[in-house]
C-alpha cells in the first residue's frame, strides 16, 4: 500500500494542466481525430468536461471506484488502483499511470474505452456537455482542422 501511495504522489508531482490547443495537437498527433468515428472536438470537449484538461484530477465515486486523470478513467473497469473491489483492469495498467503529464497511456486506454458498446457515451461529461452540440470552438484557432 505504501508503494501505491508513493506512486500516486510521484504521479501527481509530474501532472500538468494542458492548454486547449496544446491538448488538441497532442490528441491529433496520437490519432484521436476520427478514431472510431469520433472527431477531435469531441475529445477536447470530453477532457474539458471531465478534468478541465488536468492530468492529476481524481474523483472518488460512491461505489468505491475512482476516476483518474485527464479522461477520468474509472478504476472499476479500466485500471488497477489496488483498492477498487472487483476491478477488471481492461486496459491492463496501474491507475497511477493516468496521473502523469505524459498522457500517452491515458490516450491508449481512452481508445480502448470507446471500443466498448457505450463508446464515447461512457463519459458522463461528454453526454452532458458535448453530445449534439457544435464543438468547433474546442479546436478553433489551434491549427488542427482537417484540410
Amino acid at each position: 500500500m505504501r508503494a501505491l501511495v508513493f506512486l500516486l504522489l510521484a504521479a501527481v508531482a509530474n501532472a500538468k494542466v494542458y492548454q486547449r490547443c496544446e491538448l488538441a495537437k497532442v490528441l491529433k498527433n496520437a490519432g484521436m481525430d476520427g478514431f472510431r468515428g469520433i472527431s477531435l472536438p469531441n475529445w477536447v470537449c470530453l477532457t474539458k468536461g471531465e478534468s478541465n484538461y488536468n492530468t492529476k484530477v481524481t474523483n472518488r465515486n460512491s461505489d468505491g471506484s475512482t476516476d483518474y486523470g485527464i479522461f477520468q478513467i474509472n478504476s472499476r473497469y479500466w485500471c488497477d488502483d489496488g483498492r477498487t473491489p472487483r476491478a477488471k483492469n481492461i486496459c491492463g495498467i496501474r491507475c497511477a499511470e493516468l496521473l502523469t503529464d505524459n498522457i500517452q497511456t491515458a490516450i491508449r486506454c481512452a481508445k480502448r474505452v470507446v471500443q466498448d458498446p457505450n463508446g464515447i457515451k461512457a463519459w458522463v461529461a461528454w453526454r452532458l456537455h458535448c453530445q449534439n452540440r457544435d464543438l468547433s470552438s474546442y479546436v478553433a484557432g489551434c491549427g488542427v482542422q482537417k484540410r
